[in-house]
């Protein structure tokens, strides 16, 4: 998000605008302020009231809509003139700093790639990011042949990249009246759904729904055993782990990475 707002400021934007579940509105408010421009974020009405505080917070008009993620950016259709939509894949930026994520990995694990990215998904942006870092480090020959299998986690409530994945189709179907509290991953339909897809079956990857109701139990298991304090993004995504432990994916000294991608404080 950092990446993008920058961008949009060196271009000369009279502001930055996006549709969010939660967490990337949090991001770029405050990416917004610190770049001094001006903001504002479009959510659906049953966000967290937290979520809305700390986006006014930083300054952004925040605005409210009945129904999910889809309504909520149709709000953003008019007014903002001249501002820059920075909702997923709606500009290259976001997805060039998503990159940083995989460059990140590879740098910190010594240019070898782990076995396995787990990743809770909502707009997918991360698995493009990645799967784009990954093909340019390869090119570069920074790091070998081997390629993390990417296991994406969508909760049952609402998986539509899940279920499209299982079906064996290149794009998904929207997902209708998404049942979830995970509002991270509350995204009835990814724009980048074909690209996910992709990436996801030539690393020879997973798709995984997670029931809602083993995550307080993860939770208080992370925290208890690991010191870890995660959030609902980051629960269902070790939920997934644990299926897959238990089914027998994983050999014998693989590598597993798990992404946490919200902030528990969100949901307070």
């Amino acid at each position: 998000m950092s990446l993008a707002v920058n961008r949009a400021r060196e271009l000369g934007a009279a502001g930055v605008q996006l549709a969010s579940a939660g967490n990337a509105a949090l991001a770029l408010t405050a990416y917004a302020a610190a770049a001094g421009l001006k903001a504002r974020v479009a959510l659906p009405a049953d966000t967290p009231r937290t979520i809305f505080e700390r986006c006014r917070a930083h300054g952004a008009q925040v605005l409210a809509s009945p129904g999910t993620l889809v309504e909520a950016a149709k709000l953003l259709e008019t007014g903002g003139e001249g501002f820059w939509n920075v909702s997923t894949l709606k500009e290259p930026y976001r997805a060039e700093g998503k990159k940083t994520m995989g460059l990140e990995l590879a740098e910190q694990l010594g240019w070898e790639l782990p076995d396995w990215i787990v990743y809770p998904l909502g707009g997918g942006t991360g698995i493009v990011g990645m799967d784009k870092a990954f093909a340019e480090l390869r090119r570069l020959a920074l790091v070998g042949p081997k390629r993390p299998r990417f296991v994406i986690v969508q909760m049952a409530g609402c998986a539509p990249i899940v279920r499209a994945f299982a079906a064996g189709h290149e794009a998904a179907e929207p997902w209708a009246d998404p049942q979830t509290r995970v509002w991270g991953l509350r995204v009835p339909k990814a724009i980048g759904d074909f690209l996910v897809l992709r990436a996801v079956r030539e690393s020879g990857g997973r798709a995984v729904a997670v029931d809602e109701a083993l995550l307080p139990a993860v939770t208080e298991r992370l925290a208890r055993t690991e010191g870890l304090r995660v959030g609902p993004e980051g629960a269902a995504a070790f939920a997934a782990v644990e299926d897959l432990a238990a089914a027998g994916a994983f050999a014998p000294g693989e590598r597993v990475v798990v992404f946490q991608t919200g902030d528990p404080a969100n949901y307070l």
